[in-house]
């Protein structure tokens, strides 16, 4: 390897999450392992990195206030797990029974349709979850022909031409809810499930098309037989922040100071911080909220095609209850339909979901609320929503009195929702940046992808390609 110049070039990183952090992590171990002339900033406007992913560990007991889980279906945290060598510690869920919320009553969910097998037609023919009629409806995806329409299309509208409304409102938005908090019928396919129609457009029919390609309705991998397709590490999610954090080297990292402008100098960038000195950069990597991306630039017509995006609020509310408040039921986790009237959307039994949780004493209760056109219960206060939840919890579980600990952490505009055109705008915003800041990046969920994995492979893929181009620049070979 020979460096031909000794210019030295200056990357910044806006935004402590998941996406960032991984970007930073990989750009650093370049410089290192190749005596890169790069220096790197990474700028938090909180006091802490990580984001949304928060673990929270106190006597014995592990509660997630952010996601809780993640579905590595093309590696990208295993990757980064082997680098920073805890690939040990990842662990998968263990296996159970998962139901609806129809009403107050629970429902059980066909298995195969959440264990990441192909979808069986016995598996509606005898579901609680449907009715007669339901089911009849279901069996017209045998018959029913390929769409005319474009990928780009709401995922409900695509699912209740298949299935019918019924299959739609008691199963799919009660699952998608939990992971995009978002409207069936305004989230996009092309961006959330392009496999779907790819597989429309080869077989017709969903049901025989899954049979065929051996994937499922909402994973397009079968994992080993009994193992749980969900993983997180030992001791939570925070584990690979943690190790992250632990390489980087001082002085790399401002924590609390907020990135709140971006304009052009003579010979590169400019960062304008709420305190500390001005950052200057060649290359910037802006993995923020969408708004937050906005809100850096003087044109307010910077990044134009992202003002039709939105977001949704949500909170996490981890519960604590003594093993003896409940009565058996194998459960992991239970689903709310939008027809049902409680509050929460979602609840995970996560002592039973990651048995290293808590011991066999306590029963750890992990619930969602808020979606898109159900947030007002987010702006309640702890001790309303804790009451909320707890009702959800006696009518639906009978659980019985009041849990030993409660945490609430909200989590405002925080799920961005991929509506219909999002790809476009997206791909709209990246091309007129790059015409006024050819060297400004975007990264994170706002943009390609809002899962964990999808986060970690953004970082990844920015990373690799800012060494790349650094290297290149400085004739490095």
């Amino acid at each position: 390897m020979m460096a031909v110049t000794k210019e030295r070039r200056r990357i910044v990183i806006i935004g402590g999450g998941i996406t960032g952090l991984t970007a930073m992590y990989y750009i650093q171990r370049a410089i290192d392992a190749e005596n890169l002339p790069i220096d790197i900033t990474l700028v938090e406007a909180s006091l802490r990195l990580g984001g949304k992913v928060h673990t929270h560990r106190k006597n014995g007991i592990i509660m997630e206030k952010g996601p809780e889980s993640f579905f590595d279906r093309t590696g990208s945290v295993k990757r980064l797990a082997q680098d920073l060598q805890i690939e040990d510690s990842i662990v998968g869920n263990a296996l159970g029974k998962t139901f609806i919320a129809l009403g107050n009553e629970l429902y059980p969910v066909p298995p195969s349709l959440l264990a990441g097998d192909a979808p069986h037609i016995s598996s509606f023919i005898t579901s609680r979850l449907f009715s007669v009629s339901g089911k009849v409806r279901a069996a017209g995806d045998f018959f029913i022909p390929r769409t005319q329409l474009p990928v780009d299309q709401p995922v409900g509208a695509f699912l209740r031409r298949r299935f019918g409304a019924e299959i739609v409102e008691n199963l799919v938005e009660p699952l998608l809810a939990s992971v995009y908090a978002g409207d069936v019928e305004q989230l996009s396919l092309q961006t959330t499930f392009p496999e779907l129609y790819e597989v429309e457009q080869k077989h017709r029919s969903l049901l025989l098309g899954m049979r065929k390609a051996q994937s499922s309705l909402f994973y397009s991998d079968i994992p080993k037989q009994g193992a749980g397709i969900f993983q997180t590490f030992k001791n939570g999610l925070e584990t690979m922040v943690e190790a992250i954090e632990a390489t980087l080297k001082p002085g790399t990292i401002r924590k609390g100071v907020r990135a709140e402008a971006i304009g052009h100098t003579e010979d590169g960038m400019a960062i304008q911080l709420s305190h500390n000195p001005t950052l200057y950069a060649d290359d910037i990597v802006v993995a923020t909220p969408y708004y937050v991306a906005q809100s850096l630039f003087e044109d307010k017509t910077m990044l134009q095609p992202l003002e039709a995006m939105t977001t949704a609020t949500i909170a996490t509310v981890n519960m604590v209850f003594k093993r003896e408040q409940f009565d058996d039921l194998e459960a992991l986790a239970f689903f709310v339909s939008r027809n049902s009237d409680l509050t929460i959307t979602s609840c995970t039994w996560s002592n039973l979901k990651w048995p290293l949780t808590a011991s066999e004493d306590y029963v750890v209760l992990r619930s969602y609320i808020g979606r898109v056109g159900d947030e007002a219960i987010v702006e309640l206060s702890d001790r309303e929503i804790e009451q909320n939840v707890i009702a959800d919890l006696q009518q639906t579980l009978q659980v019985k009195g009041k849990p030993l600990t409660t945490i609430v952490t909200r989590w405002k505009n925080a799920m961005p929702q991929y509506t219909v055109g999002h790809t476009a705008r997206i791909a709209q915003a990246s091309e007129q940046l790059q015409q006024q800041f050819p060297n400004v990046h975007l990264a994170g969920s706002s943009f390609r992808g809002i899962s964990i994995p999808e986060c970690v492979a953004q970082g990844q893929a920015i990373a690799a390609q800012l060494v790349a181009a650094h290297k290149e620049r400085l004739h490095i070979d």
